[in-house]
């Protein structure tokens, strides 16, 4: 058996489709297909009932799948293993982060961080969706979500505050009027696939009946919404400070989130891991009063 077909077995076990498994392996779909085939031919088994629909896993495909995910996460321990031992600042580090965090405090101080350390090649990965370090989808992650599994070390390097806010114009054209939910003023709110989110959670619960004017999938695009003039939206106060915003709805009547660095424990000793995670704690955090931080492990 050909140890790297369990790859292409694991992706389109997980996707169900040919497609996205090719997407995801960077290879063409005739790739898969052909290297999906050879594993079932060297372990004489069906593995995938093929449909119009996608791949779905037999009986058979089902056992094999929990003993490729312990090779996965063998492998996946070597690695770490191996990018632990590394004693000089260079190579590659992926980081994990949402949109906001990374283009307006990380990528702004990134010239600095090349001065220092000219081998290091960052690469930042933005996502609502928290990246899996186990599995080596991240080396290092910073979320305002406190992980509770996993083999990580986890450390609190900031303090977010949020408020309700919308732009002058928008505030001065459209005055409260009693009795409706937040004045009767239109809400810029997150889809339902981020009815996980702080602010969503908050909106739900404290304006259930508001009156919605965009719905979006990102910050920046409610940032862009509020600043046009479309409505009033939930926003990072560090995020506010540069636009002519109104505060609506101050801090102590919102809620807060803790901003947390993750690192898988293997990758702590590395050497570009911890300037990564000592540069992100230090100038990055450090740098911005409005979110002004322990390190603890799980």
């Amino acid at each position: 058996m050909d140890w790297n077909d369990l790859r292409y077995f694991l992706a389109v076990a997980r996707s169900s489709s040919l497609t996205q498994a090719s997407a995801d392996l960077r290879v063409s779909q005739s790739t898969v297909s052909r290297r999906i085939a050879e594993l079932e031919a060297s372990i004489g088994m069906t593995l995938f009932q093929r449909h119009q629909t996608g791949y779905f896993l037999t009986d058979e495909g089902r056992v094999v799948l929990r003993h490729a995910e312990l090779v996965e996460d063998s492998v996946m321990a070597l690695e770490r293993g191996a990018a632990g031992l590394d004693k000089k600042p260079t190579g590659t580090v992926r980081l994990a982060t949402s949109e906001n965090l990374a283009t307006d405090l990380i990528i702004p101080a990134l010239p600095a961080f090349r001065d220092r350390y000219p081998g290091i090649c960052l690469e930042i990965v933005t996502s609502t969706v928290a990246a899996e370090l186990g599995r080596r989808e991240a080396d290092i992650a910073l979320r305002v979500v406190r992980p509770t599994r996993g083999n990580l070390k986890v450390r609190r390097v900031g303090h977010m505050t949020y408020s309700v806010y919308g732009s002058r114009d928008y505030v001065e054209k459209h005055p409260v009027i009693e009795g409706e939910p937040l004045g009767g003023r239109h809400f810029i709110a997150w889809d339902d696939s981020h009815a996980y989110m702080p602010a969503a959670a908050w909106l739900s619960r404290e304006h259930p009946g508001c009156k919605i004017a965009l719905v979006t999938s990102s910050l920046p695009t409610q940032i862009a919404a509020v600043r046009a003039g479309l409505g009033l939206a939930v926003i990072p106060d560090f995020l506010a400070v540069e636009d002519d915003f109104v505060r609506l709805i101050p801090p102590d009547q919102m809620f807060s989130a803790e901003v947390w660095l993750v690192t898988h424990a293997d990758l702590v000793a590395s050497a570009r891991v911890r300037a990564v995670s000592d540069f992100l704690a230090d100038q990055v955090m450090a740098a911005n009063p409005a979110l002004s931080g322990h390190e603890t492990s799980i």
